[in-house]
């Protein structure tokens, strides 16, 4: 009986959903902040409660606020749920707006259930919408809407909540969408399943076709009419062309619905006081929130151990099975966000109660759909009491889960043990990854995109032979066998060969084949570059950036030329020295170059050298001397800390400035400067981008030598004529005894250290013409041998 229950149980009392369709009768042009609004008003009716009681409005993220950079042409609120609340005639103490994921909606709910538990909160209402439809449609239009809302006031903005699921490795490899990274997921768990192409993907079609046919039976989904199991998993070129294999583009989300939904909350005492029918009270049994690793340091690509568990804890926590539970909505972007949970639950893909109660990924609705799922099946309880409910709700790339479990039964709260269970998915160490991936590898899963006009690229997870590392390689472009064997039969456990490029991994058949893709290239200094200039001088190289107008900043076509002429530069017997300096008497380089956006066929990544080809460059024997002319930020200075040596002219700055930005110093700053200069004066640095004149940067080890404004390049050449003097494989020797021993703390045993280098050095002519010269007393003639 509700009599018995605590009075500070949270209980659900009212849900709304809403939405309309571009050009249809009663389409009033609303915009995301209206239609949640509208979803609010309906979840207040259904409880019978007014606007004004509300004390906190949490809002799920909408699609054009998910990610940074999203444009919004229409225009957007600046607090989107006090936006909302101000629709409703509401004003809530505390207004969230959470992470984007499609976790959000069971999250929130979970989260201020045990607020009002706490007495924390009492009346909490939780709110989703979306207009990109109208967006779409009327973002060119003359007599488009205007969006824009400016309410300010307290909020509570929890970010993007992106950690983990965008990285600069999987990007330059190709897996930069949910669509390539859930194939991934998707070929690991066929291949686990031991289906063919084929029979894997009927399977997927009747999975899906049972979806489709509820999202598109749904009044508030964006389905639109039905589609068998054909029509939405096979290919055409035409109609239905493959955006990521085994997904062709009927499987991706439709993210062009204009919907609505929200879900109230109180406490049983509110709920009393407020005057809500006891039959509109629904109580969250048992709820979880888990979160898996991120895609690569997973043990296992095709199962959902955090998905899984987070369902098997909501339901203990419920006392109950599986078997009791009466209507399942488990949601994820793509079939194996959901098939993967199904094998850890052992379900089946046709459960007589369904799996879904809105559609799935075919419903549309963006971060809000769980919203619509809660909604849905507070419905089905109502209509049965004391039946129990389930709603798994996904977000990322099987990666964020959030379980609630639903009964109109009364119950006390009962709280979970989610941060506990946490710890135990995050005891075992990662799987261990290979940057630079060479040498025989086995395929541990793939997948095929294609870009504009339909050219593939086969995207292949590998394991490395020697030690069992997991990478990420491409294609290379015109291996149709390799792309045949990808989109033939199943590839995984097969043997392949793995290759380390400046543009990133790349995978062949074989290592013959690998040399005939992939052959190697003369380490060899052209006449010309497009965005720097080079001279010799004797034994001397001298490298100019050459890019005046962006101060010298450098964009990663720059910097792969850069990693050219270095290489060159190692690899030439009769170049001894360089120089690195920049265009004009403004800047050395301002770091990089933020505007830069990539044409066709530019790298859109520094190279595996690093920034400027040199920030991660590897075992640095030749020394190169940074001349400094006016100020090095950012990347600039990280080019700087690079170099062996640094002439600064008197205009010189030096500065690590990325947190003026928002980011960070990722090309080495951060472990480099605190090794040259103190550490509080590094960290301040650092987390201040202050930066530092020529003169406190001598005084305090950062700059060899400072000379006259606009001298920097001729006191970089004094500089240079002077290590002329020496032998260049004793000078040579010098760094690599420098780097071989400067990961050796304890200075005796650095000492004690015996380099291969120096026995080799012994054997040198140069030794034997230095010590020749210095008994007949003359210059001595090095033939760096």
């Amino acid at each position: 009986m509700a009599s018995d229950v605590d009075p500070a149980t949270p209980v659900l009392v009212g849900v709304g959903r809403v939405s309309e369709r571009v050009g249809e009768a009663g389409y009033a042009r609303r915009s995301a902040v209206a239609l949640a609004a509208t979803a609010a008003r309906l979840a207040l009716a259904d409880a019978g409660v007014p606007a004004s009681a509300v004390d906190t409005i949490a809002g799920v993220r909408q699609l054009e606020t998910s990610a940074p950079g999203r444009r919004a042409p229409l225009g957007r609120a600046d607090n989107t749920p006090r936006a909302i609340a101000a629709e409703i005639g509401a004003d809530p103490a505390r207004a969230v707006l959470d992470v984007a994921g499609g976790q959000s909606p069971q999250r929130l709910v979970n989260e201020f259930a045990a607020e009002i538990a706490a007495g924390r909160a009492r009346v909490v209402l939780i709110v989703g919408g979306d207009a990109v439809a109208t967006t779409r449609a009327l973002a060119d239009a003359p007599d488009r809407p205007d969006f824009h809302r400016t309410v300010g006031g307290q909020l509570d903005d929890r970010g993007y909540g992106l950690g983990g699921q965008v990285t600069r490795y999987a990007t330059q490899h190709g897996l930069r969408g949910v669509a390539a990274q859930c194939a991934v997921l998707e070929n690991a768990r066929r291949a686990r399943t031991g289906l063919t192409a084929a029979a894997y993907r009927t399977a997927m079609g009747r999975f899906l076709a049972r979806q489709h046919e509820v999202a598109a039976a749904d009044p508030h989904g964006a389905a639109g009419a039905p589609l068998d199991a054909a029509d939405l998993v096979t290919p055409s070129e035409a109609r239905n062309p493959l955006v990521a294999t085994p997904y062709p583009r009927a499987l991706t989300a439709p993210e062009d619905g204009n919907q609505g939904a929200a879900v109230l909350l109180c406490s049983l005492a509110a709920a009393l006081e407020l005057g809500v029918p006891t039959r509109r009270w629904v109580f969250l049994h048992g709820h979880a929130d888990l979160a898996d690793r991120p895609l690569l340091d997973r043990e296992d690509l095709a199962t959902a151990p955090a998905a899984t568990l987070a369902v098997t804890h909501a339901l203990e926590i419920a006392g109950i099975d599986l078997a009791r539970v009466r209507t399942i909505d488990i949601d994820g972007p793509f079939p194996v966000a959901v098939l993967a949970v199904l094998d850890g639950l052992d379900l089946t893909p046709d459960d007589p109660r369904g799996l879904t109660l809105t559609g799935g990924a075919f419903f549309g609705g963006g971060n809000h759909r769980a919203l619509h799922a809660i909604a849905a099946t507070v419905a089905r309880l109502r209509a049965a009491p004391g039946t129990f409910g389930l709603v798994a709700a996904g977000g990322g790339v099987l990666k964020t889960h959030s379980v609630g479990v639903y009964s109109t039964a009364p119950t006390d709260w009962r709280p979970d043990a989610s941060a506990r269970l946490q710890a135990t998915l995050g005891a075992a160490p990662p799987v261990a990854t290979a940057l630079l991936a060479d040498g025989p590898a086995t395929i541990e899963s793939w997948t095929v995109t294609r870009d504009g006009a339909g050219v593939p690229t086969g995207i292949v997870v590998g394991r490395l032979d020697r030690d069992g590392r997991r990478f990420l390689a491409t294609t290379v472009d015109g291996d149709d066998d390799l792309i045949a064997l990808l989109e033939g039969a199943d590839p995984v456990g097969t043997r392949v060969h793995a290759t380390s490029t400046d543009l990133g991994n790349r995978v062949t058949r074989s290592s013959v084949d690998a040399a005939r893709l992939l052959p190697a290239t003369m380490a060899t200094l052209r006449e010309r570059y497009e965005h720097i200039l080079v001279r010799r001088d004797g034994h001397v190289l001298e490298v100019t950036i050459n890019r005046p107008e962006r101060r010298n900043a450098l964009h990663p076509p720059a910097s792969h030329e850069l990693t050219s002429i270095f290489d060159a530069y190692t690899a030439a017997d009769d170049l001894w020295v360089a120089i690195l300096t920049g265009a004009g008497e403004e800047a050395f380089s301002a770091g990089a170059d933020l505007r830069f956006r990539p044409g066709p066929g530019q790298p859109t990544a520094s190279p595996t050298t690093g920034f400027a080809g040199l920030t991660s460059r590897p075992a640095m024997t030749k020394p190169v001397i940074a001349a400094v002319n006016g100020f090095a930020l950012g990347g600039g200075t990280e080019i700087v800390l690079a170099c062996h040596l640094v002439v600064a002219d008197e205009t010189a700055s030096f500065g690590l400035t990325e947190t003026r930005v928002g980011l960070v110093p990722g090309a080495g700053g951060l472990v480099r400067l605190p090794r040259v200069l103190p550490m509080a004066i590094a960290t301040e640095m650092v987390l201040t981008g202050r930066r530092m004149g020529a003169r406190e940067a001598h005084e305090r080890g950062l700059v060899n030598r400072v000379v006259p404004a606009g001298t920097a390049l001729a006191g970089a050449r004094e500089l240079a004529a002077e290590i002329l003097a020496s032998s260049p494989t004793a000078v040579r020797t010098c760094l690599e005894i420098i780097n071989e021993t400067r990961g050796i703390a304890d200075t005796a045993e650095a000492v004690l250290h015996r380099p291969a280098a120096l026995d080799d050095l012994w054997v040198t002519a140069d030794l034997v013409e230095g010590t020749r010269a210095f008994v007949e007393k003359r210059a001595p003639r090095w033939r760096n041998r």
